[in-house]
């Protein structure tokens, strides 16, 4: 197999944009219609607002921030700065105008790329504090009605025709080697500011070039990513936006999460690149519409969900009677529900957050393929995914071609290979105790199995220790709490106590339900002392506790004021929960119960 070995990303865009000129590349909803530019427009365009930052005087090494939604500008931005030798800093658009100034200042970026009026708004707030910012090119206008210590640049100035061509450029990035960096990206920060996380060329490559491996059985040729995870988030830079590039597939932008149904129907996407959130969301849905309407189409769902996870188990399992059985509904269940998914999906490659195997399972049984894979910004970001021909729903699969994984005495996780990266910008004491001796000290605690799958049984700094010494994985809990109806989010409680505590949010539809069902007033704020609302939650906790240990079972529970949110600062965009943020709003209601 001759496939082609690049040095940089940006020799691999311009090589692929040669390779399939005016096929079609990106594709957006404009005006009620999807509207697409082809691999050779994007690449004159790249050309082009890379002329533009280069008049401006950006060059090799300097910092240029991305604040933008997912849409082709985005990729365009990208691929521009990393042509001039420069480094892009994707910033996520739910950041805070603090949260930008942090970004700038550590940085210390010279430019940046903002696309709409409301986020330009809160950025150029940061930018007029901003000590090494001198330039700020906005898609839209943001209607400025006063000068500011930055110069603002409009899209279409910045992109207008230079003397910077294609050729130019595609010669130039034969110079950039794989150890250059290629982009900052800010972890998180569940436990305090984000930091910036030094990706070089070759762990994206070192990343794209393994996933193509899994992806090969499922058939390279023709494929389409519906991009709807934050391009800002490492794992949809990297597997929703350069495995695309590096496979010749289409990309599709999704509209949000509300139009997320309507835009796989329409856009047939062939892999998409998940969070466990959104699968979980999508599951609780299913299963209560297929409940409300009751009846044979309920049964056969039912049965459907049984032969097909008895199968995705073990598929010799299933007598011949109920391998007949299995074919029909694939025919009366298993294609409504793939035609909902957009009819011709391959992989749904989870990662990101731990996933439940019950998840799993249960779409595995519907003919869509969840993949759970494991990485973190840190690594580029991808270790491991399960193969589609023998996933392990338990575990985030096989470690990626070319990357090393050790097991520390303690449990943890410790990663080596060209994905790992090049340290933290501006911190080198936190990089000194993060890298040693090459290997990448991940924070996770897990197992390789006998087959070499890797497992993830907790984060190391999450371990809840007991007044008695024992250690309990959080997570695990909170992600079985979840998956019950009536609850949306849950955080478990009890370092240092004889047993755990839970704060539980409840879910909004299951709970809408309930309060009209019982003539109980509709919002949380009313209802979070109502003792018959807490009788209800229990329940579905008990449910749970009778599927664990007794050092794991939930004693009781208070209710949240909210929803965690990015908003409220107790998530991070990445929907993580921030431990320690909850635990401070919530420390005296916690604490009662005890």
């Amino acid at each position: 197999m001759n496939e082609p070995k690049w040095n940089n990303l940006t020799q691999m865009f311009f090589a692929q944009a040669k390779t399939f000129g005016s096929a079609p590349m990106l594709f957006e909803k404009r005006d009620g219609a999807w509207q697409s530019l082809s691999w050779a427009d994007v690449a004159e365009q790249v050309a082009r607002l890379a002329g533009g930052l280069k008049s401006l005087g950006v060059t090799k090494g300097d910092r240029v921030v991305i604040v933008s939604e997912n849409r082709p500008e985005w990729l365009i931005s990208d691929m521009a700065i990393m042509a001039l030798g420069a480094i892009s800093v994707p910033s996520y658009t739910t950041y805070t105008t603090r949260d930008y100034v942090h970004i700038l200042d550590n940085s210390g970026a010279k430019a940046a790329i903002v696309s709409t009026r409301q986020l330009a708004s809160t950025f150029l707030k940061a930018a007029h504090q901003a000590d090494d910012l001198q330039h700020v090119i906005t898609i839209e206008d943001p209607k400025l009605e006063q000068r500011l210590n930055v110069e603002v640049h409009s899209w279409e100035n910045a992109t207008a025709p230079t003397e910077t061509s294609v050729e130019t450029l595609s010669h130039d990035a034969e110079s950039v080697l794989r150890s250059d960096i290629a982009c900052l990206i800010y972890t998180s920060g569940t436990g305090g500011a984000p930091k910036g996380v030094k990706i070089h060329h070759g762990a994206i490559l070192h990343n794209v070039e393994g996933a193509r491996e899994v992806l090969r059985p499922l058939g390279l040729n023709n494929n389409a990513f519906l991009s709807f995870l934050p391009l800002s988030h490492a794992y949809e830079h990297t597997a929703g936006q350069f495995l695309p590039i590096f496979t010749g597939a289409s990309i599709w932008y999704a509209e949000g999460l509300e139009k997320l149904a309507t835009n796989m129907a329409e856009a047939k996407p062939t892999v998409m690149v998940v969070v466990p959130r959104l699968f979980e969301l999508l599951r609780t849905r299913l299963v209560r519409q297929v409940q409300q309407e009751g009846g044979l189409k309920a049964k056969l769902f039912d049965t459907c969900i049984a032969l097909g996870t008895k199968r995705a188990i073990d598929p010799s399992s299933l007598t011949v009677g109920e391998k007949i059985k299995n074919a029909l509904l694939d025919i009366s269940v298993r294609k409504q529900v793939r035609k909902k998914f957009g009819g011709r999906v391959k992989a749904l490659v989870s990662g990101g957050a731990p996933l439940s195997p019950d998840v799993g399972y249960f779409f595995a049984s519907l003919g869509l393929p969840l993949l759970q894979g494991y990485g973190q910004t840190e690594s580029g970001p991808v270790v491991a995914v399960n193969p589609p021909a023998a996933p392990k729903m338990h575990t985030v699969g096989k470690l990626l071609e070319n990357t090393e994984v050790k097991i520390a005495e303690d449990g943890e996780i410790l990663v080596r290979g060209e994905l790992v990266m090049q340290g933290y910008w501006q911190d080198d004491t936190t990089t000194a105790k993060t890298i040693i001796d090459g290997w990448l000290h991940t924070g996770d605690i897990g197992r390789l199995d006998e087959d070499n799958y890797l497992e993830i049984t907790d984060r190391k700094k999450d371990i809840i220790v007991n007044d008695k010494g024992d250690n309990v994985s959080p997570q695990r809990i909170e992600g079985l709490l979840a998956l019950e109806d009536e609850i949306a989010q849950a955080m478990v409680y009890g370092d240092r106590r004889p047993h755990l505590v839970g704060l539980i949010v409840p879910d909004v539809e299951w709970l809408a339900e309930w309060s009209k069902a019982n003539n109980k007033p509709r919002t949380l704020a009313e209802l979070k002392d109502d003792p018959d609302l807490r009788k209800a939650l229990n329940a579905a906790v008990t449910r749970v506790n009778s599927r664990l240990s007794n050092l794991e079972k939930v004693r009781k529970i208070a209710i949240a004021d909210e929803a965690f949110s990015v908003e409220n600062e107790q998530m991070t965009p990445t929907l993580k929960v921030r431990r320690h943020i909850v635990n401070k709003v919530y420390a005296d209601a916690l604490e009662e119960l005890y």
